[in-house]
């Protein structure tokens, strides 16, 4: 009978992953967010960032490949940083254009229900604001998904007012003129 071998190290391993990509530091070279990876893994494992990402540690891997796998790594390389900063651009871009709707909707006699859109343009999680809203106003609130595609948070109460200083102070990658409350009235029917 063969024995475990003990001498490999203490078990289980500790294995540091990427905060950006969620893959271990050594595979996010196959991510798509190379640049933004390699940020993370210098500001929180400066250590790991250099065994990594100094220039020996890519000269070395670099003079493994043939001529030609260089010149593809190369191109590839160029190829990735420019869709990334594409990508950055038009998110960026996204953001600027996007707005927050506030909505203040009577239901019936004088009852009313807030409804705030576009938070999910602004890299907002929809359910986590929306539990923030429910604690912060001690009402109920709901994500419900709109005909026109996305979701909307709708509050209890009306509370346009104060939900729109409340995301304007707590929210600051949101500029305060992308920012709008409207009030939407019951039509009434005809008798």
């Amino acid at each position: 009978m063969a024995e475990a071998s003990t001498s490999s190290g203490p078990y289980p391993k500790k294995v540091t992953y990427c905060g950006v990509c969620s893959l271990p530091p050594e595979y996010c070279e196959f991510g798509g967010t190379v640049r933004k990876c390699e940020e993370w893994l210098k500001q929180h494992h400066p250590d790991m960032h250099e065994k990594l990402y100094s220039q020996e540690a890519i000269e070395q891997n670099l003079s493994t490949l043939s001529l030609e796998a260089q010149k593809r790594a190369e191109k590839d390389s160029q190829k990735k940083a420019a869709k990334a900063a594409s990508a950055e651009a038009k998110a960026e871009e996204l953001r600027a254009t996007s707005k927050v709707l506030i909505k203040r909707i009577e239901r019936n006699k004088r009852k009313y229900v807030t409804a705030v859109q576009g938070l999910e343009a602004f890299g907002l999680d929809i359910k986590k604001v929306a539990k923030d809203f429910g604690k912060k106003f001690a009402t109920g609130s709901s994500v419900t998904k709109v005909p026109g595609g996305g979701e909307e948070i709708t509050v209890q109460g009306d509370l346009s007012d104060d939900i729109y200083d409340y995301v304007v102070e707590t929210y600051p990658n949101i500029p305060e003129d992308n920012v709008d409350c409207i009030e939407d009235k019951k039509k009434k029917t005809a008798v």
